[in-house]
């Protein structure tokens, strides 16, 4: 190999260093909200720590796919979204690995708690919920359904964003989006509404 060759290839090299550094740097930046978006469709923080792990590794063992000057923030939550629906379709194929306890922190009981304490109507009782209820309550919602309502209202994006990232159509988002907030509202209210009849 003549010494110009092993030049060329020593540049080479060196430039794609330069391009995994920058890349990496450029996706940590959207670490937090990749965690965020993480924690509201995780169950818990665990879940949503180990969620944002997996899409790092992936991300950047894939960092070669990834177009430089494209949305990076879309890729990310593109493969955190992935990953998430792996996970749920693993959880389906497996029993349950524990039953529950009586006693458990479920969105019905921490209702039941809060509407017995206090007189107060629904939307009141419901702005009182905390954000671990909430997150309980979207952990019900359907996968499809959760994921679009995650990224529009929690992630901001926008629905043309949140089709690129769950690959459907814009349209689907919409429909899905309508639904899964006409579902979780439906939950809340009926707990609501069952504990003070």
């Amino acid at each position: 190999m003549s010494e110009r060759a092993s030049e060329k290839d020593a540049r080479g090299l060196a430039q794609e260093a330069r391009s995994r550094v920058r890349f990496e740097e450029e996706a940590l930046e959207h670490a937090d909200q990749v965690y965020q978006v993480a924690r509201h469709i995780a169950g818990s923080r665990e879940d949503a720590e180990e969620l944002m792990q997996e899409t790092y590794v992936r991300a950047f063992r894939s960092w070669r796919s990834y177009e430089p000057g494209t949305n990076i923030r879309a890729w990310l939550m593109r493969i955190l979204t992935n990953l998430n629906i792996d996970r749920g379709r693993r959880k389906q194929r497996r029993p349950t690995e524990q039953p529950l306890e009586e006693g458990a922190y479920s969105l019905y009981d921490r209702l039941e708690q809060a509407a017995g304490q206090s007189g107060e109507d629904e939307e009141k009782l419901i702005e009182r919920l905390s954000q671990s209820t909430i997150v309980e309550a979207l952990a019900d919602l359907p996968h499809d359904f959760r994921d679009v309502l995650v990224l529009v209202d929690l992630g901001d994006f926008s629905y043309q964003e949140t089709a690129q990232i769950l690959a459907i159509p814009v349209g689907t988002v919409m429909s899905r989006l309508h639904r899964a907030r006409r579902l979780l509202r439906q939950s809340l209210a009926a707990s609501v509404s069952e504990r003070k009849a």
